[in-house]
């Protein structure tokens, strides 16, 4: 649910080790500990997510700990975040407090805790407030958030998790959920969605089992919501025209459904049941986009390099990039507007350039299929340009050949995965890495595809000079054992998957019915360890309908996906529902 607040104010740097650090603004609370759980780069150059916990002791820490790690799987899950975990930083600080669990939880009349964050449900305590509108003082999050030093206020985003099992959070300026519901790990990427990329909610409520009522205001302005045909959209070239008729990531297709922006009629969203709908299917394509543009906008893609100006034609030129799990971006050169092939650096000696002066631009962008629209795709699009002027000469350089950033080594990669990384930057020589996979020789500039790895792990290293760097290749996909039982009747299903995997992490396990959209399964509603319920009326909880099967034949896939970001092969079952 969307929310609007004041800002978050300020920001960070955040240590690649953990440090401890008490608050002098409550001094009777225990010291509060910031520990970086993902470091992909620096953190002024990179997008901060930030994780507080509110209302776990020091005995509830396991706990807490335990949650982040589920959250942050199943967001890692799910796109674009997946792709684009390489450009995000994560901390977790860990806020010891005096008390267990959070204010008026569940019910508004119970009691009240003093707790670091003051998080709360009901809108805050409010007796004409909503049960999952999840809310904390912001002031509070923003101390705590600034323990993490050298952040950037624009590349911060706050997630605060409630030692809660009840249903809830909130998007805005922070995000909240509730840490330990069986859903709360859908709720973060959903108030992110709201948080990070300013998405409305898609619901065709606000008080849930009240209907919406109808739209009657003029055309929205949110990207996600409309008020004209399909063939308007088309003719127009306005909205998502650009994905009409394709299948939608989170089941269906794309096209024009009723509903949205809490009215239930009289306005339209691109999908049946994406998460902005319905916490357990993906983003659709048009949020997807969306999401993107914002993660990738809170970065630049030319990270480091060498400095704009005048050059000798003597020197090498080079860009550092960002490094996207799946994919290499595209790095364009052209010297006085004609291309030239090149990677990460170019010799401008090999051109042989006439005596004068010439041009040299970069352009690197994202050539990710996540994107249509050209104007956004421009919009984090970046370049630099240089004067080479052939009657300069380089001075000596005494800078050696290194390693940069690079993907971090402290964790598995995928077997799928894309390897980064970047290198010094002498100024008359292009480092060459020298890469391995499992011993044997690979070519590659600054961006290793794997290749098509057997099962099990294996080692990848780079070489610069007389430096190395190793990584481990998790090549193991997860597995899920699936228990689908009907009682004789056949009126119903419980279906329970149990995922697996030969290395630490929440194993994330999903299905979809009959080709419909992946949904992330996470046992029942209201509890976590029973088994998912289907019937042909569906079961009502807190007014949500889950459940509801159509009677007949259906194929049920299921497949899990691990901390690596690995996917099992996804199996089936074929029941039938009388």
């Amino acid at each position: 649910m969307l929310i609007r607040a004041a800002a978050v104010v300020t920001a960070a740097i955040t240590p690649l080790s953990l440090v401890t650090a008490t608050l002098p603004a409550r001094a009777a609370e225990p010291a509060a500990t910031v520990v970086p759980l993902q470091v992909t780069g620096d953190p002024a150059k990179r997008f901060n997510l930030v994780v507080l916990g509110d209302g776990y002791t020091e005995a509830d820490m396991p706990a807490f700990r335990q949650n982040v790690d589920k959250h942050l799987n199943v967001l890692w899950s799910i796109e674009p975040y997946k792709s684009y975990r390489s450009y995000i930083n994560v901390y977790r600080v860990e806020i010891p407090s005096k008390v267990s669990g959070v204010s008026c939880d569940p019910g508004v009349t119970d009691a009240r805790k003093d707790t670091p964050l003051g998080m709360s449900f009901w809108s805050g305590c409010r007796t004409d407030g909503i049960q999952r509108l999840l809310v904390m003082n912001e002031d509070a999050a923003n101390t705590y958030a600034n323990l993490v030093k050298g952040v950037p206020a624009a590349n911060r985003q706050v997630l605060a998790l409630a030692n809660s099992t009840t249903y809830g959070g909130a998007g805005g300026s922070y995000a909240t959920a509730s840490g330990g519901n069986a859903m709360s790990a859908l709720i973060s990427p959903h108030e992110l969605g709201h948080s990070v990329g300013g998405l409305d909610d898609e619901y065709d409520y606000y008080y849930r089992g009240v209907p919406g009522g109808t739209y009657d205001g003029g055309e929205p302005d949110s990207l996600h919501h409309t008020l004209l045909t399909e063939d308007q959209m088309r003719r127009r070239h306005l909205k998502w025209w650009r994905w009409l008729g394709e299948r939608s990531e989170a089941g269906g297709t794309i096209g024009r459904y009723e509903g949205g922006m809490y009215y239930s009629k009289g306005i339209w969203r691109p999908s049946a049941h994406s998460i902005m709908k319905q916490l357990g299917y993906y983003y659709d394509q048009v949020s997807r986009e969306r999401m993107t543009q914002a993660i990738s906008a809170k970065v630049d893609l030319i990270q480091d390099g060498t400095p704009e100006g005048t050059v000798g034609a003597d020197r090498v030129l080079s860009v550092e990039t960002l490094h996207p799990v799946d994919h290499a971006l595209r790095v364009a050169w052209t010297v006085d507007g004609r291309p030239v092939r090149a990677g990460h650096d170019l010799d401008l000696r090999r051109l042989r350039l006439r005596p004068g002066v010439h041009k040299v631009d970069v352009r690197v962008d994202d050539p990710t299929a996540f994107i249509r629209d050209p104007a956004v795709r421009a919009s984090f699009a970046r370049t630099r340009s240089w004067t080479v002027d052939t009657s300069v000469r380089t001075p000596p350089d005494a800078t050696s050949p290194g390693f940069g950033t690079t993907t971090p080594t402290d964790r598995p990669v995928a077997a799928r995965s894309v390897i980064g990384v970047e290198t010094t930057h002498p100024a008359t020589s292009a480092p060459h890495v020298e890469w391995r996979v499992d011993g044997r020789p690979v070519n590659a500039d600054r961006d290793l595809r794997l290749p098509p790895l057997r099962p099990g792990t294996h080692h990848v290293t780079a070489r610069v000079g007389d430096q190395t760097r190793t990584w481990t290749v998790d090549a193991t996909p997860p597995t899920v054992t699936a228990q689908a039982q009907q009682p004789p009747a056949g009126d119903q299903l419980t279906l329970k998957l149990t995922p697996s995997d030969d290395q630490a992490g929440y194993v994330v396990a999903e299905f979809r019915v009959d080709g419909d959209g992946w949904y992330n399964y996470y046992g029942w509603p209201t509890d976590s360890t029973r088994p998912f319920l289907f019937t042909k009326t569906g079961t009502t909880i807190d007014n949500l309908v889950y459940g509801r099967l159509a009677a007949g034949r259906h194929t049920i896939e299921y497949r899990a996906i691990d901390a690596a970001g690995n996917y099992g092969k996804p199996r089936t079952v074929t029941v039938t529902l009388r």
